[in-house]
């Protein structure tokens, strides 16, 4: 890869598996963002859906898609995604990472939080895509420090994707009212303006964040794609948000572009 101007960051809010088959407002947003966005040579993508114990990169060279979900309709789980992946990729990521923190994984693939949105931002499947795993044993500090890692690769035409939700609290979805609770539009509202102010430091700390964070983020896999985004901002990079909705009560759609 040649030496080019920075690419965005993208920090998507994925939602529910059905945005991959849908027509919503979200699916438009992120198709927008793909078109108003430099065409990425390869696509990295850290998913609150691949949780593992050490962190892992995919070293297929094709990645299955994974329906890593139950209790939806059988359309959904005849898409595919046949992006290729790429091992090479896969060991220049571990060799910037530290080989000796970061393993390669060939039994993995794509899972929805990666191919769900990619399918709409890429239909044609034609960009390689290399998925990063989440170490649940890391502290997000420590996320935020392997994520800054990554930052050269912005400069080789790698997209880096965080997809996850700002809030996303499953078990107190509203399927049949959809009128966002009090809780989960402050806790957005909150979090949008500390990105607005670059202050990462608050947004690691996030416990400290009031009581909105414990109904928010009763667990932390979906919001920790958020700080891999935000710890590759530079200086120089602008900021903007889209789908910014909260849903089915307790889901943030909110997304950010950073560059």
């Amino acid at each position: 890869m040649t030496a080019e101007r920075q690419m965005p960051v993208l920090f998507v809010g994925h939602g529910n598996p059905m945005n991959a088959i849908e027509e919503t407002p979200y699916v438009a947003a992120w198709r927008k963002e793909a078109r108003v966005i430099p065409r990425p040579k390869m696509i990295l993508c850290v998913s609150a859906h691949w949780e593992t114990d050490g962190t892992k990169v995919t070293a297929m060279k094709s990645p299955r898609t994974i329906h890593d979900f139950y209790g939806f309709p059988e359309e959904l789980f005849r898409v595919q995604y046949p992006a290729s992946g790429s091992p090479d990729f896969a060991e220049k990521v571990r060799e910037l990472a530290g080989p000796e923190t970061l393993a390669a994984d060939r039994s993995w693939g794509l899972d929805h939080g990666a191919w769900s949105v990619l399918r709409r931002m890429y239909p044609d499947a034609d960009v390689p895509v290399v998925q990063l795993s989440l170490d649940r044993k890391k502290s997000p500090r420590e996320h935020v420090v392997m994520a800054k890692k990554l930052l050269p690769f912005r400069k080789e035409g790698v997209l880096i994707i965080g997809s996850g939700n700002i809030v996303h609290n499953l078990s107190l979805l509203r399927w049949n009212d959809e009128t966002p609770y009090p809780w989960a539009l402050e806790f957005n509202a909150l979090v949008t303006g500390l990105i607005r102010e670059g202050n990462i430091d608050r947004l690691i700390d996030y416990p400290s964040l009031g009581e909105a964070f414990r109904l928010s983020i009763p667990t932390n896999e979906h919001y920790l794609p958020l700080l891999y985004a935000l710890a590759l901002r530079t200086p120089e990079d602008s900021l903007s948000f889209f789908a910014d909705q909260v849903v089915l009560g307790s889901i943030s759609m909110q997304s950010v572009r950073i560059g």
